[in-house]
């Protein structure tokens, strides 16, 4: 083993490390290998950052800000407003919804896909009075499946293509992965529909999602008696006092869901308070607060035209994982409330002034409607409630329309080879820009900068381990054990060991680690490289056996109410289900000799 291999070596190892342990970020990591490259000599200088002009990270940011403009003027939302309509029947519920987000997730984001979706199955469940836990999992499954069939279905597809590309002088069309993909995705779908649903647990009533907070156990109604000293005193002077929150105020007939923090408190107010036992016990002893009584707090006690609770998942990329409710300043930046928080369906017990949050992550929220819309777009949080459509305006059915012939256009052009993927797609996002279908704002707020950054730098990485002969090394030890292996169980090797990769890292990391030595492996049993190119590619999206796989898996964990264990019991059947039928297909579509 020469010196550079070594090095590439233990830089991907330390890589897979850091991958596994989650404590830095994706993107961070892969920075880090690529230094670590380029400081030892292994990449050289002037190839260290021309990962950033390659046009597999190029296409990804441009269909990026197509499926944010698509989310915008609503074209996906009039696609999926008559799901509601498909009857309770569990089976025909699942199949129509995995359906619809595999469709989606062809061609747009896999995570945008799924959470335009999150919330229409959130409300089929509540109205059938079932756990939602039964729809989720299959919902983010269902995306991963839907983003193997085209080019810009996933970035895995857009790096292997960039890698035939490099190897073969052609990348691969526009959908070039639908046969295999397609018959894969169909295979899925249907285990997810007919069975998979089965296997999952029923941890959150549909009921009524209001009550896996327990409002009343944390929530309590108390009186201003007279001469207190609070009297006189405003709302924002008792949300001083550490562990104490007002979330409502009743005076008189009338009722305030969300008092100003200017308001003034008169004796016999009536106040709903959000407080720690022993804080609320404090304020009772000193004579300054009186016990109402035990009845329920309700969310319509909460909510008015103007004010409203709102539940929201945490996504993997948000910008507050890792931060704390102190630390955001909820009430002071966008004037809302954080009244509790879910993990793995189950309220939260520490106290919310220290509880750093994660990724699925279920936040509930209390404010005016407008300030929970400004927070979330800068939190990166999605809301789990589904928005009523109602009639569209002349206006926006324009905007609708010009997006949707656009997006449709640049998928002709690449498809027909009239343009570059990229130049095709970039052109397209440009276009709806300067037609104002999308503004500036969301245009840079649309790209998740770790994926590309991740892309970017794993890039000449993977090439380093192939320039290296390390890919041949790898490759050379698999033949060995191998040799006398036919080429079908040799590509089930590689397909199984790619899963297990992607399982415990990003699905692009998985691609671009494994598809050079799938390569040499392929030229070194004389068989067709597309093949096991195709192998890689179907792997690297089978992230089913983990909620870290892929931000599908994590995006569900918080409102389906999943454990860890949950995954692996629905996802192994999958991946065992991709391997059986994806196998066949590809050696049938792309032959192994």
């Amino acid at each position: 083993m020469t010196t550079p291999q070594l090095l590439v070596f233990a830089t991907l190892f330390g890589a897979l490390v850091l991958f596994v342990w989650g404590k830095w970020r994706y993107d961070v990591v892969g920075m880090l290998a690529l230094l670590a490259l380029t400081l030892t000599g292994v990449v050289k200088g002037n190839d260290a950052f021309k990962g950033f002009s390659e046009p597999a990270v190029i296409t990804v940011a441009a269909v990026l800000v197509i499926s944010q403009a698509l989310q915008k003027t609503g074209l996906v939302g009039i696609l999926v407003r008559n799901l509601g309509r498909v009857g309770n029947g569990m089976t025909t519920q699942i199949l129509v919804m995995c359906v619809v987000v595999a469709v989606l997730s062809s061609f747009m984001n896999n995570v945008g896909a799924l959470a335009i979706m999150l919330p229409v199955a959130i409300t089929l469940a509540n109205r059938a009075g079932r756990s939602a836990s039964s729809l989720l999992m299959p919902l983010a499954f269902a995306s991963l499946l839907g983003g193997m069939t085209t080019l810009i279905g996933t970035p895995p597809n857009l790096i292997i293509s960039n890698l035939r590309r490099e190897l073969l002088g052609e990348a691969y069309g526009m959908f070039s992965f639908t046969a295999v993909g397609g018959a894969v995705a169909v295979a899925g779908i249907a285990y997810l529909a007919l069975f998979g649903w089965r296997l999952l647990p029923q941890r959150v009533s549909g009921e009524n999602r209001a009550d896996l907070y327990r409002m009343a156990d944390y929530m309590t109604e108390v009186r201003l008696p007279a001469g207190s000293t609070l009297a006189g005193q405003r709302v924002m002077d008792l949300g001083k006092v550490e562990g104490v929150q007002v979330v409502s105020l009743v005076r008189g007939e009338s009722q305030r869901p969300f008092p100003t923090p200017f308001t003034v408190l008169q004796a016999d107010d009536v106040l709903i308070v959000e407080a720690t036992a022993a804080k609320l016990t404090e304020l009772v002893e000193d004579g300054q607060l009186t016990l109402v009584g035990n009845e329920k707090i309700t969310p319509k006690q909460l909510a008015s035209d103007d004010v409203t609770l709102a539940e929201v998942v945490v996504t993997a990329l948000s910008p507050i994982v890792g931060q704390s409710a102190v630390s955001l300043r909820l009430r002071q930046r966008f004037n809302i409330n954080l009244i509790a928080v879910s993990r793995q369906g189950q309220r939260l017990r520490e106290r919310l002034v220290n509880a750093r949050f994660k990724a699925g992550d279920v936040l509930l929220m209390h404010g005016p409607r407008n300030s929970i819309e400004e927070a979330l777009h800068t939190l990166g949080c999605l809301p789990l409630r589904e928005r009523p459509l109602d009639m569209v305006p002349a206006g926006q059915m324009r905007k609708m329309l010009l997006t949707g012939g656009i997006f449709l256009v640049a998928i002709i052009a690449a498809t027909l080879n009239l343009l570059p993927v990229a130049v095709s797609f970039t052109a397209a996002a440009t276009l709806m820009l300067l037609l104002r279908l999308i503004n500036l704002r969301d245009v840079y707020e649309s790209i998740e900068w770790p994926i590309l950054v991740l892309l970017a730098t794993l890039i000449p990485v993977g090439t380093a381990l192939s320039s290296t002969g390390g890919a041949k090394l790898i490759a050379g030890g698999v033949l060995g054990v191998a040799a006398d292996w036919p080429p079908m169980a040799v590509l089930i090797l590689v397909m199984v060991l790619t899963m297990t990769l992607s399982d415990v890292i990003n699905n692009a990391a998985a691609a671009l680690i494994t598809a050079p030595i799938a390569v040499t492996i392929a030229q070194g049993l004389g068989a067709n490289p597309d093949a096991f190119l195709m192998a890689v590619t179907l792997a690297a999206s089978s992230a089913f056996l983990t909620p870290i796989g892929h931000q599908s898996n994590t995006l569900v964990m918080g409102p389906g109410g999943y454990k860890f264990s949950d995954y692996w019991k629905v996802g192994l059947p999958l991946e065992v289900i991709v391997v059986a039928v994806g196998a066949p297909v590809i050696a049938l579509v792309w032959g192994l000799s």
